[in-house]
């Protein structure tokens, strides 16, 4: 009986301190099958698979793999079982090439045969259909290359049970299709695949079976064939959840930011923004459609001033409306921007690498916003205390302090942090880039909730995703990027997800206005 299971997680138990991530779950994985490890954030669904990958060790249990007990007390451990695990934040070394990462720690001589390595890379890539260029620098690549990375690196090593962690959160319709592909290839050939997910559409399409998990303990686990989304919401949250997104009419809806030409290059001159003419309007929400990579990062982080335009290239910001003073953004760094009155908030890509210090508590990240506004050379504690203590109330952020450093929360609490101090900045425009990524599908309603708030406040929001089916819902209006130009701008209430993802691989339909 035992010897049908790849893993058998008996009465597992793991605490931090006062913490009770762990407590008593039991988990089965079956041979060549996939599957989906649910829960809210904080639910204990990483930390779970962090200790059957070796990175915790459990305070109490028993971990079984092919039937036999095992000791799983290091990453290495688990590699020599054949168990590797993609995680949320990536593991790489930005100097190094593909290559490099790929076979940083493993057994060998100083001198690595690159073309060797390259090889079998190649070999892995054709075999699975991923697209993965070994000479390439990691700083060189997209949040959607350093994925599939990370996942061709765990392939590399010879994985035979693979924990993939929100493994879609960067990757585009297509690519998710493509990964799905992968998937069932690999268990076809009696490999078995753990995938931790807040998409429950993703959990219906590609898993066999599902596990829930609440509040760090197992609550069952069930077919998918005999699952639907409003069953599996009820076993994760415990209570119903009203799966609909409010839209209202926008209301007298004024002219923000006014985008003109604009084009932005990198630092070797390849054309990542191509000649932009945007309009966003206060009490709006503009959604962003568009492959990744497409120019999505570089559009939001020119209007932040994160990112040089080219001459020529403008966005103004009205602060009255279309007929009062405008300042010209372009040009200006974030500090200047904010000094001349401008209320921007950005909730970036990169959530801990642009966003967050990991290595600061929520009181601290609090305090980056925050701490130029102080009159006294003394830094003002009190305020971002509040405001975090705020944050981890309203959001109902999981974590054993505010002074807690950021890096030891879950990626969905992480982001939660960061989307609600910047709300709470007050902004007259918000940009977020994939707000929801990583979160549950309770936490993502409630962003969507914000996020509605804010434009019936007036603030213009500017929203990037890669969920059409949510862009759709949310939306107003959706400008759709493709190879870092306007394919065009929809109407939210009108368009169909089958015209956004058209538009997003064509520029044929380009539309007139702006």
């Amino acid at each position: 009986m035992a010897e049908e299971f790849a893993v058998r997680m008996v009465n597992v138990t793991k605490t931090f301190g006062h913490v009770m991530a762990n407590n008593k779950v039991y988990l089965e994985l079956r041979k060549g099958e996939i599957l989906s490890l649910l829960g809210e954030n904080g639910s204990g669904k990483t930390t779970l698979m962090n200790m059957l990958s070796g990175i915790y060790f459990p305070d109490e249990g028993q971990i079984f793999v092919g039937g036999r007990e095992v000791t799983i007390a290091s990453p290495h451990d688990a590699y020599a079982l054949g168990i590797g695990m993609v995680h949320q934040h990536f593991k790489l070394v930005d100097v190094l090439t593909a290559a490099e990462n790929i076979v940083l720690g493993l057994p060998g001589g100083v001198v690595v045969d690159r073309k060797a390595v390259a090889k079998k890379v190649r070999d892995i890539c054709s075999r699975y259909g991923f697209d993965v260029d070994p000479d390439k620098k990691v700083y060189d690549m997209s949040v959607s290359e350093k994925q599939t990375l990370e996942i061709v690196k765990t392939l590399y090593r010879g994985a035979e049970i693979l924990i993939l962690d929100e493994p879609t959160a960067v990757l585009t319709p297509q690519e998710t299709e493509k990964l799905f592909a992968v998937m069932r290839n690999m268990r076809d050939d009696g490999k078995s695949i753990i995938i931790i997910t807040h998409k429950l559409n993703e959990v219906l399409a590609i898993s066999d079976r599902v596990t829930v998990l609440r509040h760090g303990e197992y609550i069952g686990d069930m077919d998918t064939s005999k699952a639907d989304a409003r069953a599996l919401t009820d076993m994760m949250v415990g209570r119903t959840v009203t799966l609909n997104i409010q839209r209202d009419q926008p209301v007298s809806p004024q002219r923000r930011l006014e985008i003109r030409n604009l084009t932005v290059k990198d630092k070797e001159g390849v054309v990542r923004l191509d000649d932009i003419n945007l309009d966003v309007y206060a009490g709006e929400i503009l959604g962003v459609a568009g492959i990744s990579g497409c120019g999505q990062k570089e559009l939001l982080e020119a209007i932040a001033g994160l990112q040089s335009a080219v001459s020529g290239s403008s966005v103004k910001y009205r602060p009255t409306g279309p007929d009062g003073p405008a300042e010209e953004l372009v040009g200006q760094n974030p500090r200047t921007i904010a000094e001349k009155g401008v209320r921007l908030a950005f909730v970036p890509e990169d959530r801990l690498g642009m966003g967050l210090v990991a290595s600061m508590t929520l009181v601290g990240n609090m305090m980056l916003k925050q701490y130029r506004a102080g009159k006294s050379p003394l830094v003002d504690r009190r305020h971002p205390h509040e405001l975090a203590e705020q944050i981890v109330r309203q959001l109902e952020v999981v974590t054993p302090s505010i002074d807690t450093p950021v890096r030891k929360l879950s990626g969905g609490n992480v982001q939660k942090v960061l989307v609600g101090r910047e709300i709470a900045a007050h902004p007259t425009v918000l940009m977020s880039a994939y707000a929801v990524r990583g979160l549950d599908i309770n936490t993502s309603y409630t962003i969507y909730r914000l996020l509605n708030e804010q434009k019936k406040a007036g603030v213009a929001v500017i929203y990037v995703g890669e969920d059409l089916d949510v862009l759709l819902q949310l939306c107003d209006r959706i400008a759709v990027l493709c190879g870092g130009r306007l394919s065009g701008v929809l109407d939210g209430r009108t368009a169909t997800k089958e015209q956004v993802g058209y538009m997003m691989t064509t520029l044929e339909h380009k539309e007139a206005g702006i």
